[in-house]
């Protein structure tokens, strides 16, 4: 029997209003106030605010498919997250990275 496997990437852009919010945090700590927005948003991933943060991207999950975040890759302006049931290689044709197809020149 051939298993299904979930991939899911989200790129979040910095420097936007969604990423200045201030985002719960879980442990509450004062050194945060040192963190930039980036990293603030970045931490906040990984502290498993992703669903709370984009709950419409996570409606159609269910208890038998759930997806983890397995890798947060920083670009100059935005974080892209990569999440999924388990780890994967991305495809290159098929990612919304901007940095794997906006290098490549096609001359016709």
């Amino acid at each position: 029997m051939e298993s299904n496997y979930t991939q899911q990437e989200i790129l979040l852009i910095t420097g936007t209003g969604f990423a200045s919010r201030q985002w719960c945090e879980k442990d509450g700590s004062a050194d945060k106030k040192m963190l930039t927005e980036k990293e603030r948003l970045e931490e906040a991933c990984w502290n498993g605010l992703v669903k709370d943060m984009l709950p419409e991207l996570f409606r159609t999950a269910n208890k038998e498919n759930k997806i983890f975040l397995w890798k947060i890759c920083e670009g100059k302006s935005f974080l892209e997250l990569d999440l999924g049931s388990t780890p994967f290689k991305k495809d290159r044709v098929y990612s919304i990275d901007p940095y794997s197809f906006l290098n490549e020149k096609h001359f016709s």
